[in-house]
Protein backbone atom coordinates (compact mmCIF):
# COMPACT_ATOMS: atom_id res chain seq x y z
CA UNK A 1 0.00 0.00 0.00
CA UNK A 2 2.78 2.38 0.96
CA UNK A 3 4.50 1.67 -2.33
CA UNK A 4 1.32 2.49 -4.19
CA UNK A 5 1.09 5.87 -2.46
CA UNK A 6 4.71 6.60 -3.27
CA UNK A 7 4.06 5.72 -6.90
CA UNK A 8 1.05 8.04 -6.92
CA UNK A 9 3.07 10.87 -5.40
CA UNK A 10 5.76 10.25 -7.97
CA UNK A 11 3.24 10.58 -10.78
CA UNK A 12 1.81 13.76 -9.21
CA UNK A 13 5.30 15.22 -8.82
CA UNK A 14 5.99 14.37 -12.46
CA UNK A 15 2.89 16.27 -13.57
CA UNK A 16 3.96 19.32 -11.59
CA UNK A 17 7.43 19.04 -13.08
CA UNK A 18 6.01 18.81 -16.60
CA UNK A 19 3.82 21.86 -15.90
CA UNK A 20 6.78 23.83 -14.60
CA UNK A 21 8.80 22.82 -17.65
CA UNK A 22 6.01 24.02 -19.96
CA UNK A 23 5.91 27.35 -18.13
CA UNK A 24 9.69 27.65 -18.40
CA UNK A 25 9.64 26.94 -22.12
CA UNK A 26 6.74 29.34 -22.63
CA UNK A 27 8.65 32.03 -20.76
CA UNK A 28 11.72 31.44 -22.89
CA UNK A 29 9.62 31.56 -26.06
CA UNK A 30 8.07 34.87 -25.01
CA UNK A 31 11.48 36.33 -24.19
CA UNK A 32 12.82 35.15 -27.55
CA UNK A 33 9.72 36.51 -29.27
CA UNK A 34 10.14 39.87 -27.56
CA UNK A 35 13.84 40.03 -28.43
CA UNK A 36 13.14 38.99 -32.01
CA UNK A 37 10.47 41.66 -32.38
CA UNK A 38 12.81 44.21 -30.84
CA UNK A 39 15.56 43.24 -33.31
CA UNK A 40 13.12 43.45 -36.23
CA UNK A 41 11.94 46.89 -35.06
CA UNK A 42 15.58 47.98 -35.21
CA UNK A 43 15.61 46.79 -38.83
CA UNK A 44 12.42 48.78 -39.44
CA UNK A 45 14.00 51.93 -38.00
CA UNK A 46 17.00 51.38 -40.26
CA UNK A 47 14.68 50.94 -43.24
CA UNK A 48 12.94 54.22 -42.34
CA UNK A 49 16.25 56.04 -42.45
CA UNK A 50 16.80 54.62 -45.92
CA UNK A 51 13.31 55.72 -46.93
CA UNK A 52 13.94 59.27 -45.81
CA UNK A 53 17.00 59.45 -48.05
CA UNK A 54 14.94 58.08 -50.95
CA UNK A 55 11.76 60.15 -50.82
CA UNK A 56 13.16 63.46 -49.51
CA UNK A 57 15.05 64.47 -52.70
CA UNK A 58 12.14 63.26 -54.83
CA UNK A 59 9.59 65.39 -53.00
CA UNK A 60 11.98 68.32 -53.14
CA UNK A 61 12.19 67.86 -56.92
CA UNK A 62 8.39 67.66 -57.16
CA UNK A 63 8.10 70.78 -54.99
CA UNK A 64 10.46 72.67 -57.30
CA UNK A 65 8.71 71.48 -60.46
CA UNK A 66 5.29 72.56 -59.21
CA UNK A 67 6.52 75.85 -57.84
CA UNK A 68 8.06 76.77 -61.18
CA UNK A 69 5.55 75.35 -63.66
CA UNK A 70 2.18 75.33 -61.95
CA UNK A 71 2.64 78.53 -59.98
CA UNK A 72 1.49 77.13 -56.65
CA UNK A 73 3.17 77.05 -53.25
CA UNK A 74 3.10 73.41 -52.15
CA UNK A 75 4.01 72.17 -48.69
CA UNK A 76 6.44 69.26 -48.56
CA UNK A 77 7.29 67.37 -45.39
CA UNK A 78 9.51 64.28 -45.60
CA UNK A 79 10.14 62.46 -42.33
CA UNK A 80 11.29 58.96 -41.49
CA UNK A 81 7.87 57.30 -41.48
CA UNK A 82 5.75 59.68 -43.52
CA UNK A 83 6.15 62.09 -46.42
CA UNK A 84 3.45 64.57 -47.44
CA UNK A 85 3.01 66.89 -50.40
CA UNK A 86 0.00 69.21 -50.41
CA UNK A 87 -1.25 72.41 -52.01
CA UNK A 88 -4.38 74.21 -53.14
CA UNK A 89 -4.71 74.95 -56.84
CA UNK A 90 -7.43 76.98 -58.52
CA UNK A 91 -9.45 73.77 -58.86
CA UNK A 92 -8.84 71.61 -55.83
CA UNK A 93 -7.15 70.85 -52.56
CA UNK A 94 -4.58 68.16 -53.26
CA UNK A 95 -2.71 65.99 -50.77
CA UNK A 96 -0.50 62.99 -51.42
CA UNK A 97 1.00 60.89 -48.65
CA UNK A 98 3.61 58.17 -48.36
CA UNK A 99 3.63 56.21 -45.10
CA UNK A 100 5.91 53.48 -43.78
CA UNK A 101 4.61 50.83 -41.37
CA UNK A 102 5.17 47.13 -40.73
CA UNK A 103 3.06 44.01 -41.02
CA UNK A 104 1.64 42.44 -37.83
CA UNK A 105 4.70 40.23 -37.28
CA UNK A 106 7.11 43.13 -37.88
CA UNK A 107 8.87 41.21 -40.62
CA UNK A 108 8.02 43.29 -43.68
CA UNK A 109 8.23 46.97 -44.54
CA UNK A 110 4.84 48.18 -45.77
CA UNK A 111 4.77 51.32 -47.92
CA UNK A 112 1.45 52.94 -48.70
CA UNK A 113 0.64 55.79 -51.07
CA UNK A 114 -2.57 57.80 -50.95
CA UNK A 115 -3.78 60.70 -53.06
CA UNK A 116 -6.75 62.90 -52.13
CA UNK A 117 -8.22 65.51 -54.45
CA UNK A 118 -11.15 67.59 -53.19
CA UNK A 119 -13.50 68.09 -54.83
CA UNK A 120 -13.09 64.89 -56.82
CA UNK A 121 -13.59 65.99 -60.42
CA UNK A 122 -12.73 62.66 -62.02
CA UNK A 123 -11.89 59.09 -61.12
CA UNK A 124 -8.22 58.39 -60.38
CA UNK A 125 -6.00 55.83 -58.70
CA UNK A 126 -5.57 57.13 -55.17
CA UNK A 127 -4.08 54.09 -53.40
CA UNK A 128 -1.03 51.88 -53.83
CA UNK A 129 0.97 49.54 -51.59
CA UNK A 130 4.42 47.96 -51.63
CA UNK A 131 5.63 45.30 -49.18
CA UNK A 132 9.20 44.03 -48.79
CA UNK A 133 10.98 41.93 -46.13
CA UNK A 134 13.45 43.85 -43.96
CA UNK A 135 16.27 41.42 -44.66
CA UNK A 136 15.82 41.73 -48.43
CA UNK A 137 14.97 45.41 -48.79
CA UNK A 138 15.53 46.51 -52.37
CA UNK A 139 16.27 50.24 -52.28
CA UNK A 140 16.18 50.53 -56.07
CA UNK A 141 12.77 48.86 -56.25
CA UNK A 142 11.46 51.18 -53.52
CA UNK A 143 12.80 54.24 -55.36
CA UNK A 144 11.26 53.06 -58.64
CA UNK A 145 7.90 52.50 -56.92
CA UNK A 146 7.97 56.02 -55.44
CA UNK A 147 8.96 57.48 -58.82
CA UNK A 148 6.05 55.71 -60.50
CA UNK A 149 3.62 57.03 -57.89
CA UNK A 150 4.87 60.60 -58.36
CA UNK A 151 4.59 60.38 -62.14
CA UNK A 152 1.06 58.95 -61.77
CA UNK A 153 0.25 61.88 -59.50
CA UNK A 154 1.52 64.40 -62.05
CA UNK A 155 -0.56 62.71 -64.78
CA UNK A 156 -3.64 62.86 -62.55
CA UNK A 157 -3.02 66.50 -61.67
CA UNK A 158 -2.68 67.45 -65.34
CA UNK A 159 -5.77 65.45 -66.29
CA UNK A 160 -7.83 67.20 -63.60
CA UNK A 161 -6.69 70.63 -64.69
CA UNK A 162 -7.07 69.87 -68.39
CA UNK A 163 -10.75 69.40 -67.63
CA UNK A 164 -10.99 73.08 -66.72
CA UNK A 165 -10.89 74.05 -70.38
CA UNK A 166 -13.95 71.89 -71.08
CA UNK A 167 -15.80 72.85 -67.91
CA UNK A 168 -14.93 76.55 -67.92
CA UNK A 169 -18.47 77.76 -68.59
CA UNK A 170 -19.70 75.78 -65.58
CA UNK A 171 -16.90 76.57 -63.13
CA UNK A 172 -17.67 78.19 -59.76
CA UNK A 173 -15.50 79.18 -56.81
CA UNK A 174 -15.83 78.36 -53.12
CA UNK A 175 -15.67 81.76 -51.33
CA UNK A 176 -13.85 80.23 -48.34
CA UNK A 177 -11.54 77.61 -49.85
CA UNK A 178 -10.93 79.77 -52.95
CA UNK A 179 -10.81 76.77 -55.25
CA UNK A 180 -12.66 76.54 -58.53
CA UNK A 181 -14.67 73.48 -59.47
CA UNK A 182 -17.58 72.42 -61.70
CA UNK A 183 -20.95 73.66 -60.50
CA UNK A 184 -22.31 70.10 -60.35
CA UNK A 185 -19.60 69.12 -57.83
CA UNK A 186 -20.82 71.57 -55.16
CA UNK A 187 -21.79 69.87 -51.90
CA UNK A 188 -24.04 72.72 -50.82
CA UNK A 189 -25.09 76.26 -51.81
CA UNK A 190 -26.38 79.49 -50.29
CA UNK A 191 -28.38 82.33 -51.80
CA UNK A 192 -27.06 85.80 -51.01
CA UNK A 193 -28.27 89.01 -52.63
CA UNK A 194 -29.78 87.20 -55.58
CA UNK A 195 -26.55 85.31 -56.17
CA UNK A 196 -25.82 81.62 -55.58
CA UNK A 197 -22.71 80.75 -53.62
CA UNK A 198 -21.22 77.29 -54.12
CA UNK A 199 -19.24 75.30 -51.54
CA UNK A 200 -17.02 72.24 -51.95
CA UNK A 201 -17.84 71.01 -48.42
CA UNK A 202 -20.26 71.62 -45.58
CA UNK A 203 -17.32 72.86 -43.50
CA UNK A 204 -16.61 75.77 -45.84
CA UNK A 205 -20.28 76.75 -45.83
CA UNK A 206 -20.23 76.68 -42.01
CA UNK A 207 -17.10 78.85 -41.99
CA UNK A 208 -18.81 81.29 -44.35
CA UNK A 209 -21.92 81.53 -42.16
CA UNK A 210 -19.79 81.94 -39.02
CA UNK A 211 -17.93 84.78 -40.72
CA UNK A 212 -21.27 86.40 -41.60
CA UNK A 213 -22.41 86.19 -37.97
CA UNK A 214 -19.19 87.76 -36.73
CA UNK A 215 -19.56 90.59 -39.25
CA UNK A 216 -23.19 91.17 -38.24
CA UNK A 217 -22.28 91.21 -34.57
Amino acid sequence: MENDVKALLGRIDAEFARSQEKVRKLREEKVDEYQGRKDRMALFEKACETLKSVWTPRLEALHKAFGERVKVSPLADAGRRQATFSFTSNLARITLNFTATTDLDVRNLVLEYSLEILPMLMSYSGKSRLEQPFDKLDEKAVAAWIDDRLVDFVKTYLAVHDNEFYLKAHMVEDPIAHVRFPEFAAVTTLERGGKTLYFIANQTREEFEAKERRSAG
